[in-house]
């Protein structure tokens, strides 16, 4: 048994999907770079939302991928673990606003 659940060259596996549908594959490869590309928000931006998104969704390979970007583009480990501190707020505080409907449920049984 693997050390990981998700091992590191598990991306690997995503030629799979690429050859099952080349089309699709293409389209999205060529839409993810054209997101990342400057704009209104700049590719350092761009990469600080990336990595709070992937602790949303809890991928780890976007997690791995999008730190090493949002580095690479110039956030500081400081930018970086703000970033993960707004996600964590985030993720409190949709438990925090979610907790009126348990007692929504409680009052109208």
């Amino acid at each position: 048994m693997s050390d990981s659940f998700y091992p590191k060259d598990g991306m690997g596996s995503l030629r799979k999907l690429r050859n099952a549908r080349p089309e699709l594959f293409k389209a999205f490869v060529e839409f993810d770079t054209k997101v990342f590309e400057d704009g209104a928000l700049s590719v350092k931006m761009k990469e600080l939302i990336a990595v709070a998104t992937a602790h949303v969704t809890q991928c780890p390979y976007c997690i791995d991928v999008h730190t090493k970007r949002a580095e690479k583009a110039g956030a500081s480990q400081e930018e970086i673990a703000e970033a993960i501190f707004v996600t964590m707020a985030l993720r409190a505080g949709g438990a925090f606003a979610h907790s009126t409907v348990a007692f929504s449920a409680l009052e109208h049984g």
